[in-house]
């Protein structure tokens, strides 16, 4: 294999059949239940990197199925995710994600630079309950339950805030020399073709438990805020680079 070759082939790893390949990658019927809750802001703020800003001590924590997604077939997540601002915008910085897919974790790390880990997320329906589970391990580390469809929600409110919401990751990829990272980005990106299916809110409730190495208890609950169920399609847009720590 040729120089040339290489260069103008190499997009992900492994070279010869990649976890990340090159299309947009859509979802059809993803399916949320996300639980807003105010946290500690101290610790929001220790955490967030900089330039983002933590104003509110808001984070959400979603529980994610996904049964549709182009080029990684079907898989689960969960995701906290703190509310930042920045440049006087309103955005949503990922703290933690875990999937049951390595396909969309190496995607997602390698591309966008998404904090996911491997664990054991579930979402479904249980009765008149809609519930969300995520284990590490054997361990069972966060449990989300809400009424199922209570309350229907605007559409059309929902669309315009997955639109125009910012997201934002801290993407980190260490030199082979174990001294320096080859890549430390800050990342914006945002959700494109947004179709909300349906949505609706209900009374819910959210438990967090310790775990060394999945530390979704670290940002504590001091009240639950608000829920909401949400199916939607939707394209995962490709982010920008706005900020690079080794280029300041």
């Amino acid at each position: 294999m040729e120089i040339n070759e290489i260069k103008k082939n190499a997009f992900s790893m492994p070279y010869t059949c990649p976890s990340a390949i090159k299309i947009n990658y859509q979802f059809k019927n993803r399916e949320y239940l996300s639980i807003d809750y105010e946290s500690d802001i101290n610790i929001l703020r220790e955490i967030v990197p900089q330039p983002l800003k933590v104003i509110n001590p808001i984070v959400k924590f979603q529980f994610i199925n996904m049964p549709d997604a182009t080029g990684f077939g079907e898989y689960k997540s969960v995701s906290q995710l703190i509310e930042v601002e920045l440049n006087g915008k309103t955005g949503l910085y990922a703290y933690n994600m875990y999937l049951d897919n390595l396909a969309p974790i190496a995607a997602g790390r390698e591309i966008w630079g998404f904090p996911e880990k491997l664990g054991t997320p579930n979402l479904k329906v249980e009765s008149d309950t809609i519930l969300g589970t995520l284990n590490y391990n054997s361990i069972r580390v966060a449990i989300g339950t809400m009424g199922y469809k209570y309350k229907e929600l605007d559409k059309n409110l929902i669309k315009e805030y997955f639109h125009t919401t910012p997201n934002y990751l801290l993407k980190i990829i260490p030199d082979v020399n174990l001294q320096t990272s080859c890549i430390c980005q800050l990342i914006e990106f945002y959700y494109k073709d947004v179709n909300i299916i349906g949505a609706w809110s209900g009374p819910a409730t959210l438990q967090l438990f310790n775990h060394a190495l999945a530390p979704v208890s670290y940002l504590p609950i001091k009240k639950i805020i608000s829920a909401q169920h949400i199916i939607s399609d939707l394209t995962l847009g490709f982010g920008e680079i706005i900020y690079d720590y080794l280029e300041k």
